[in-house]
């Protein structure tokens, strides 16, 4: 059913929206801790660039293939559950029909006045009534693989970029402070984004980003120093 005009619930945009913050988010967290723990072993600007260039292609396939396969599955179990509805509504209609009026009763419908609203919309579109009430699938908002796969792709690829060009401007003495610097200022702008997107308060969702994007930073940057220091 359309939503009004000018009314959107942000729940519509859950799927894009959810691939495409993962993909942001994790390809800034990815590769900057990486490319700081190998800064933190005193690698050469070159190691690091060539690191991070790393990072941002085998992420990006990385975040494709496995949206990709988790999208598909979570698509396989909705086509999966629609046609066992399919051959049910062949097989014993009558029995699908008091099942979907029952649901209405359940939710405080008149048993007389929920018999007539399930027989008014089966005979519209009975499909999509039990798909919609019995299965809580909505036709118009099945899982899209192929979306999921590319939007993740393309927005690790393009938030990869960020420590990237972090290092290539920054002087030598503050290659892993200068990227840090830049990776948390991207993931607060991130998070809030998302949380406006969302509907979440701004600074909680800045917030949670920015102090898992630290964590994993400062503890990629120990292990690299240390290595740095057995190795050399």
């Amino acid at each position: 059913m359309a939503l009004p005009a000018g009314e959107m619930h942000r729940s519509g945009r859950a799927q894009w929206l959810r691939a495409a913050v993962l993909g942001s988010d994790d390809a800034i967290v990815s590769t900057a801790s990486l490319m700081i723990g190998v800064a933190a072993s005193s690698a050469p600007k070159g190691a690091i660039l060539v690191a991070g260039a790393a990072g941002l292609v085998a992420g990006a396939m990385s975040m494709a293939v496995g949206e990709y396969v988790s999208v598909s599955s979570q698509r396989d179990a909705e086509q999966a559950d629609i046609e066992r509805e399919k051959k049910e509504l062949a097989d014993r209609p009558r029995a699908e029909l008091n099942e979907l009026a029952t649901i209405y009763v359940k939710r405080g419908v008149e048993k007389e006045l929920a018999m007539r609203v399930a027989q008014q919309l089966s005979a519209h579109d009975r499909l999509g009534a039990h798909m919609q009430d019995e299965l809580g699938i909505e036709q118009g908002a099945l899982a899209r693989p192929l979306q999921a796969a590319w939007i993740s792709a393309a927005s690790f690829a393009c938030f990869a970029l960020v420590p990237i060009v972090a290092l290539l401007a920054a002087p030598a003495a503050l290659r892993a402070p200068t990227i840090a610097a830049c990776s948390l200022v991207s993931l607060g702008a991130l998070g809030a984004f998302g949380g406006r997107l969302g509907g979440a308060p701004l600074g909680r969702a800045a917030l949670r980003v920015m102090v898992g994007g630290a964590l994993a930073m400062g503890v990629t940057a120990a292990i690299g120093r240390l290595l740095g220091v057995a190795v050399g």
